[in-house]
């Protein structure tokens, strides 16, 4: 268990010292992290083959397994993003706004760090540097707690942020939750007056916990339960490099398509093409219609031999797969008879998260795009993208479904609020 309130008072302490800090002051100390999770590559490698080795013990699935591991690949694209991050304007003291009223006084809307911010996520280590970097840079203090299947990359990560930050920077500005017992991630959504805000990063369970037991704020990110739609006017070629990339790119990435929506107008020459496309990579939970076709191609598909799935890629969809997250290599596959009942059954299934529309009628797109309820809404493109590092933000705290303060995914403008600072010369009410 951890001592919640010591550790708060702590990084407040550092949230009150940061938000003093100049950009070019945070922006050296992030540089210095950077260099120490470079020169402490190997260390975080061996901490993290020890956390994938005790997940593949435990029988943790591929998927979540690739969400959990580090390369040498992953630890470069953790240091490039925090370059982007640092080369990023610091939204601090920004002026969103600002007039004069009336009686002369001059009101100015500015931005401010949100003080102490709490992230409780799952499996990917590279949250962790994320997550410091975003904090950081907009003038909070971070307490990280990660799952116990990334502890010790989590550790390494941390203590190699620690020793940057000490070099040049505010130490007390991160902490790692380093219990991994329920009990503190009660004692962090409990934490009134302590913790400014919590934002959770996980699947569905995780996110449902946190809400439903905070008394602090929350920004919920959200399960991805992603749609493709392919319309009666898509180009089929284009809709299968879609749907491929969407599926099979990173199956347990929150932004990967788990249902695979076609107008029955098309159907009969989609389908056998996104069956050849998958190749037996994927089980496709199809409803009636889909499954004769598709189960006819695989049938016929004598290259699916040795596949993941074999001749066994289709399956019949039951009613509890319809808003499901698979997180795998899985995917639900329906016919509808318009774009009209596409959009109903993407808003009753899904998270809010992405979804996307593969056509080449433009009034189609825009009806998508308008009534589609979702955080990203796609024209003829994979939900791959929603990330943020594709949209320009270096890192992300992940992707907010929610309506208020944020929504999408989440870079340094969201950890920030902002307050009114008003400047007179006498004037009374």
């Amino acid at each position: 268990m951890i001592n919640i309130d010591a550790m708060c008072a702590s990084l407040r302490e550092g949230a009150e010292k940061l938000a003093a800090q100049t950009a070019a002051q945070k922006n050296r100390a992030l540089e210095e992290v950077a260099r120490c999770i470079e020169a402490d590559r190997d260390a975080i490698l061996s901490a993290n083959a020890l956390d994938v080795a005790k997940a593949q013990q435990a029988s943790m699935s591929s998927a979540l397994v690739e969400r959990l591991s580090l390369d040498n690949k992953k630890i470069t694209s953790i240091i490039e993003s925090m370059r982007v991050v640092i080369n990023q304007a610091d939204p601090i003291g920004e002026e969103v706004a600002g007039w004069q009223v009336q009686n002369g006084m001059q009101i100015r809307q500015v931005r401010m760090p949100l003080g102490v911010v709490a992230i409780i996520y799952e499996s990917r280590p590279n949250v962790t540097v994320d997550a410091f970097c975003l904090a950081y840079k907009s003038g909070n203090a971070v307490l990280l707690r990660g799952s116990s299947s990334a502890f010790l990359s989590n550790k390494a990560l941390v203590a190699s942020i620690t020793r940057g930050l000490q070099t040049c920077g505010i130490a007390n500005a991160v902490a790692l939750a380093e219990s991994n017992g329920h009990e503190d991630v009660v004692q962090i959504l409990h934490a009134v007056g302590k913790i400014d805000v919590v934002v959770p990063r996980g699947g569905k369970k995780l996110i449902q916990t946190v809400v439903q037991n905070a008394r602090v704020p929350v920004i919920k990110t959200g399960d991805g339960v992603c749609h493709l739609y392919v319309d009666d006017a898509a180009d089929c070629d284009m809709a299968v490099s879609i749907a491929e990339n969407a599926k099979l790119q990173r199956p347990g990435a929150c932004n990967a398509i788990e249902c695979i929506l076609v107008n029955k107008k098309i159907a009969g020459e989609f389908l056998p093409r996104l069956e050849k496309q998958f190749g037996g990579r994927v089980l496709m939970k199809a409803d009636g219609v889909c499954y004769a076709v598709l189960k006819a191609a695989a049938d016929s598909d004598a290259a699916l031999a040795g596949s993941r799935y074999g001749s066994s890629c289709v399956a019949r969809a039951e009613q509890s797969d319809c808003g499901f997250e698979f997180l795998d290599y899985v995917c639900t596959v329906r016919a509808v008879e318009s774009i009209d009942e596409a959009i109903a059954f993407i808003n009753a299934h899904n998270t809010k998260h992405s979804d996307c529309i593969v056509t080449n009628d433009r009034a189609h797109a825009r009806q998508f795009q308008q009534y589609v309820d979702a955080a990203c809404v796609y024209v003829n493109a994979s939900t791959r993208f929603t990330d943020g590092g594709e949209f320009g933000f270096g890192a992300e705290l992940g992707i907010s479904t929610q309506k208020l303060h944020v929504r999408g995914p989440m870079g340094i403008n969201a950890l920030t609020t902002t307050k009114y600072i008003i400047d007179g010369d006498g004037q009374i009410r």
